[in-house]
């Protein structure tokens, strides 16, 4: 009987430790592209603008033209065959790619990263991932260099998450997949509860013993899968942060200055 009763003591308190909130138990797990790199302004939906930077020895190359600096990048015409078999009618698929050259072998590596336009510049502008996010994975085709690539996620407190995708020494597309940890915190037991995670910037690692003056590397569609469920409740409008800053913007206040 002692033995019973101690083992359902042990049951709650593992539960209790974990900070099991209801959401995180029924779940609608969905698949989500977050980005198809198919519209270089960012204006179609998942879509966004991405700019490269490469590290302290990242080339600058001088021709007749004047200087190339580089990682170079673009938003090149392709696609993964094992993704579509074909291009959808009247759409053009478009991939990320990576020009990179740097002037010594080492740790360098080459910064992606989603931004926005403001005042005639380029500023980071962090992915905001949906629900409460399981994994990510996205295409890569490498040219058997081995590098590595990893992301860069940030929680709701600012804390980055650094997620390691692996090495990228293959010959062509491959589907790379990272599994996002427990410990990374996606929901809080007060209302509103969930929250959401941002993807900052990919990092493609060089090595030290691998050459570096000269090679390519594309990206096509990241995608997360994650957990849509949330719990209904009476006056869970109240809850959606969105909603709550539209409710007063437009509430009368009288009396306040």
């Amino acid at each position: 009987m002692k033995r019973g009763i101690s083992l359902c003591i042990g049951i709650l308190l593992l539960v209790g430790a974990g900070g099991v909130y209801a959401d995180e138990v029924t779940e609608n797990i969905q698949a989500i592209v977050i980005e198809t790199f198919d519209d270089p302004t960012g204006q179609e939906a998942n879509s966004h603008i991405w700019i490269a930077r490469g590290s302290k020895y990242a080339s600058v190359i001088e021709t007749d033209q004047g200087s190339v600096a580089y990682p170079q990048w673009a938003y090149v015409e392709s696609y993964p065959e094992a993704l579509f078999r074909r291009p959808p009618e009247g759409k053009t698929l478009r991939v990320f790619g990576i020009h990179g050259k740097f002037d010594l072998k080492g740790y360098n590596y080459v910064e992606l990263f989603p931004v926005r336009e403001e005042n005639g510049e380029y500023v980071p502008d962090p992915i905001v991932l949906p629900g409460r996010v399981k994994e990510m994975d996205l295409w890569v085709w490498g040219s058997n260099h081995n590098y590595t690539l990893e992301a860069h996620i940030q929680d709701y407190m600012g804390r980055i998450h650094v997620l390691d995708f692996g090495s990228i020494k293959f010959k062509g597309w491959k589907n790379l997949r990272v599994k996002f940890p427990g410990a990374i915190q996606q929901a809080v037991q007060y209302v509103p509860s969930l929250k959401q995670l941002s993807l900052v910037k990919l990092v493609l690692w060089t090595t030290p013993e691998e050459k570096v003056d000269d090679f390519y590397v594309y990206i096509d569609q990241i995608k997360v899968l994650t957990d849509l469920f949330e719990t209904g409740f009476d006056g869970d409008v109240l809850a959606n942060p969105e909603q709550v800053q539209d409710l007063w913007a437009n509430a009368p206040a009288p009396g306040r200055e």
